[in-house]
């Protein structure tokens, strides 16, 4: 089946016990980022052009995608490869800071490359790096590291993890 099939199968949706109130409820943003690692077991790491820390491929979902299609979509935007995107290790809530709202973060399996020829959109990204967690921590946010280290665990456990910026739950 496909998403239009699914949504049909579903009818029509309930109707608002007060009018106007889906409008009125709260948004949550939400990212789908890919662990990509080499054989050496690094992880791939991006040097973004909009902020100071290292990240991952991945980025926001858009209106009406899912965090797994924004994450394949965003994945062959930044780096230019149409990679197998493989299940979910981490579903990661990330509080409300400055002028962004709450969001959640998946992070999913990106599989390992060989000898990869990167082609990074350079709106984006400056540069790639394939590092351990250990050797790019200093330049992630606290919450990223453990973010990773948790979808590092669910790669060996093969079971995801829910966490609570970055703190197990």
């Amino acid at each position: 089946m496909n998403r239009q099939d699914d949504l049909v199968a579903e009818g029509e949706p309930e109707r608002e016990f007060n009018a106007g109130i889906a409008a009125r409820l709260p948004r949550k943003t939400a990212a789908g980022g890919a662990l990509i690692r080499d054989r050496a077991g690094r992880i791939l790491f991006l040097e973004p052009t909009y902020k100071p820390t290292l990240d991952i491929p991945g980025g926001i979902v858009e209106y009406d995608e899912s965090p797994y299609e924004a994450c394949c979509r965003e994945v062959q935007e930044e780096i230019g490869l149409d990679l197998e995107i493989g299940r979910l290790l981490v579903v990661d809530w990330v509080p409300a800071q400055g002028p962004w709202s709450d969001a959640l973060a998946f992070v999913f399996d990106g599989g390992i490359l060989d000898n990869p020829t990167l082609t990074l959109d350079p709106t984006e990204s400056r540069a790639n790096h394939f590092l351990t967690l250990e050797e790019a921590t200093p330049h992630l946010r606290p919450s990223m590291t453990r973010r990773l280290t948790l979808a590092q665990q669910a790669l060996t456990t093969h079971h995801p993890t829910y966490a609570d910026f970055g703190h197990p739950r």
